[in-house]
């Protein structure tokens, strides 16, 4: 190896080492890579940076170019997951129902994890076990949640109660994504990782999406509540009932 690549892995100019197929690897993945060999060979606290730059066969300056800190490099793919999230959210067409597609774009998030399931669960697994890592994931997940409050806070502008909605319904949609996505990586990403989200934000979607169909009673006004309460409940049984959809006289 001569002086002057020595040089540029020093100062982190050399963009990436040649893999053995002989194929440029990213300094990205070589970074991650090295990462996680050294967290599972010495620990977490006990791996410096400037050890994963030299496993990785970068210079240090190679690895703050792509990771702010050491505990970024245990999320890489988060920063792609927020901005495809929140470029589906500012493209989506005006007249979908917003919650359902705050509920998708969540879903980008767990294809994201489904899609290098291994590393995910070693990740899971490092991060449950270090303090520093779960508090870096929180504001990982913060993230998420400014994205789907902002997106809503925006499609429910013209509601009086639009801003408490927005954040009220993101809260919900990151603790139902988590709450599904925790128990597939508990289970060692047996199975697919979309399924248990997926049935956790429905139940986000039912309880807060207006995009269901509308239910109109007709009634005199002297109706007795009770009277009212009896056609409503029949109409939602079955909207074409004669109950729900005509007045009676």
């Amino acid at each position: 190896m001569s002086a002057q690549h020595d040089d540029a892995v020093r100062d982190g100019t050399e963009e990436a080492p040649a893999a053995k197929d002989g194929e440029t690897a990213p300094i990205r993945d070589l970074l991650v890579s090295a990462a996680f060999e050294l967290f599972a060979e010495h620990g977490y606290e006990s791996t410096t940076v400037d050890e994963i730059a030299r496993r990785a066969g970068v210079g240090r300056r190679s690895f703050f170019r792509y990771f702010p800190t050491k505990e970024a490099v245990v999320f890489p793919d988060h920063d792609r997951a927020l901005s495809e999230l929140v470029t589906y959210t500012d493209e989506g067409p005006r007249d979908v129902d917003p919650v359902g597609r705050a509920c998708e774009a969540a879903l980008l998030v767990t294809r994201m994890y489904a899609a290098n399931a291994d590393f995910s669960v070693r990740r899971y697994a490092l991060t449950r076990s270090v303090p520093a890592l779960r508090k870096h994931e929180t504001t990982v997940i913060q993230s998420y949640e400014r994205a789907l409050t902002a997106y809503l806070e925006r499609r429910f502008a013209t509601l009086s109660d639009g801003g408490l909605r927005a954040h009220v319904i993101a809260a919900g949609i990151v603790a139902a994504h988590n709450y599904g996505l925790r128990a597939w990586l508990r289970a060692g990403a047996q199975g697919d990782a979309a399924t248990g989200v997926t049935e956790a934000l429905n139940l986000i979607q039912r309880t807060w999406s207006d995009a269901g169909e509308s239910l109109v009673v007709v009634t005199r006004t002297n109706t007795p509540m009770w009277e009212v309460l009896r056609r409503v409940e029949a109409a939602l049984r079955d909207p074409g009932a004669p109950d729900g959809t005509r007045s009676q006289k």
